[in-house]
């Protein structure tokens, strides 16, 4: 019996028409679509942040906006892409979308739950939009103490608060997908059928879990000691501030895995499904996914080789610093593996790979020239971090979510996009990058500090570069915006599997029902097993 037949025409879009059927809806689907929506003002919100930034750099003077502005810029584009955007894109939408018909459930674990943490993430969003518009807040996107404790009179309590809010959403989504992978797994989908998109979100879930809590009461002390005078982080009061960088470290580096590791998983799939492969040593990057959670809990320290930290411990953190690169480049080295002799095809998802592949490299390869005690020292707080952190956060993490929009957009609301369009979109993106980016490498090294709105005239070739590559990069996501919107309406109809592609989510029709399966399927067979003529074999209980 095929369970494509036995669906009801009903689906999640068309489930109840009004508002209140959206904001009080319990459909793991309609969740991730309020959080597209939400994600993608965030997102559009930075990126003018960053725009004013570029804008600012174009000329060695400062003369487009003053020191104080040019501070509370940059710091609201880092609060808001870091903490409002690249934590929470892709497992809000893709994963919330995706992990139950992956799996063979009809929902996640705890329904209401999922839809409490939306409203968290939207009401922390909400204090950090305010704290922006009542004057915004001066101190860096890490709130270094005791800048952040005293000296700025700044809104730091309401954007901390903010964040401190959307933390909870974060652990509480994490504690969803943990669960629901544990306990709603369809009959025969053991834990090595898993796609290897869920294998990324259940390592992200674990640091998601125990990695929140540490900065959420970091946040606490930091708002106690600002608002009562208690000496925890700031000196003058007997506090200590590197005690504030270790504890904002200890989260903040794995929060750099809550941001790649979807990414990593989301490229999986679009290498196996568009080289109509499986995954080349398949249990070794599912593996590779938990053991990049587990290298993020202890590396956090490269972060203060300047800080004053024993030369012991620096050499310590700087060799496991270098550890946490094998599990990433048995990724890449496996992704390369089963690409080898694949049927690949060139659509716009598999285009978005190529790119992350690429640039995740970059980023990686330039991320042990700051794991390196010796070059650190030179390069810290220059443009190389700047660079280094924005090829595996915007390469990388961006790149896998545009990749995965694409991939799955025809699955999420059944209509196809231009392919003309999002191809070209995906080169913009990529050059743009490049040229916004690689040019910072060179000028870091040269020794530019970052956070500076002036700069000596010698810097100014390179950072027009950038300034050009950064428009560049915003007409790529720009584009992006105008076909998928337009293919709502006007789109090709999408079958149920428009890409040929492996897994229980393209069974289904597309967009799915609202219970995703009218009977729960039975998995009989490996992931990514790509047959030319015989449809995967699906016994249904």
């Amino acid at each position: 019996m095929d369970a494509i037949r036995t669906i009801p025409a009903t689906h999640y879009l068309n489930n109840g028409h009004g508002l209140a059927s959206w904001l009080l809806t319990k459909d793991h689907k309609r969740i991730a679509i309020m959080y597209l929506v939400t994600i993608s003002f965030f997102f559009f919100l930075g990126g003018l942040m960053a725009a004013g930034i570029r804008l600012e750099l174009a000329t060695p003077q400062g003369d487009f906006v003053a020191a104080d502005t040019y501070n509370k810029m940059f710091t609201l584009h880092g609060v808001i892409m870091v903490f409002f955007f690249l934590i929470p894109s892709i497992p809000a939408v893709l994963g919330n979308f995706l992990i139950p018909p992956m799996i063979g459930a009809r929902d996640l674990a705890f329904p209401r739950i999922n839809l409490l943490s939306y409203y968290l993430y939207l009401v922390g969003g909400m204090f950090t939009l305010g704290a922006m518009l009542s004057g915004g807040v001066d101190t860096g996107w890490t709130f270094y103490t005791p800048y952040s404790a005293a000296a700025s009179n700044t809104s730091v309590i309401p954007t901390a608060l903010g964040v401190f809010i959307a933390g909870f959403s974060s652990i509480l989504t994490g504690l969803n997908f943990i669960v629901t992978i544990h306990r709603m797994r369809a009959p025969g989908m053991t834990w090595f059928r898993l796609p290897l998109f869920v294998w990324a979100h259940y390592a992200t879930s674990l640091i998601q879990v125990l990695g929140t809590p540490v900065i959420a009461i970091t946040i606490v002390m930091l708002g106690v000691e600002r608002a009562f005078g208690f000496g925890i982080f700031d000196p003058a009061r007997g506090g200590d501030p590197v005690l504030f960088q270790h504890l904002f470290w200890f989260y903040s580096h794995p929060a750099v895995y809550i941001m790649i590791l979807p990414a990593l998983g989301v490229m999986s799939e679009l290498i196996a499904n568009f080289s109509k492969k499986k995954i080349f040593g398949y249990s070794f990057v599912a593996f590779s996914s938990l053991a990049i959670a587990v290298f993020g809990f202890i590396v956090w320290a490269h972060h203060m080789f300047v800080s004053g930290i024993s030369v012991y411990a620096a050499m310590v953190f700087s060799f496991l610093s270098f550890s946490v690169a094998i599990p990433s480049a048995v990724k890449v080295f496996n992704w390369t593996a089963t690409l080898y002799k694949g049927a690949i095809s060139f659509e716009t998802p598999m285009l978005y790979a190529y790119g992350f592949m690429g640039l995740f490299a970059i980023g990686g390869l330039t991320g042990l020239f700051l794991a390196t005690l010796g070059t650190d020292i030179h390069m810290h707080d220059t443009y190389f971090v700047v660079a280094h952190f924005h090829y595996i956060m915007v390469g990388g993490a961006i790149m896998g979510y545009l990749g995965g929009l694409h991939f799955w957009w025809p699955k999420m609301t059944g209509r196809m996009y231009s392919e003309f369009l999002s191809r070209i979109s995906a080169i913009l993106v990529f050059v743009g990058f490049n040229l916004t980016f690689f040019p910072q490498f060179i000028v870091g090294y040269l020794g530019m500090p970052r956070r500076y709105h002036a700069y000596p005239d010698e810097f100014q070739v390179l950072n027009v570069l950038s300034s050009a590559g950064a428009s560049v990069l915003g007409l790529g996501y720009l584009l992006p915006v105008i076909y998928f919107v337009y293919s709502l309406k006007r789109g090709e109809v999408a079958g149920p599997n428009p890409w040929g592609a492996s897994g229980l989510e393209w069974e289904i029709p597309s967009p799915p029902p609202t219970e995703n399966f009218a009977v729960i399927p039975r998995v009989t067979t490996e992931p990514y097993e790509f047959t030319p003529h015989v449809a995967r074999e699906r016994e249904l209980v």
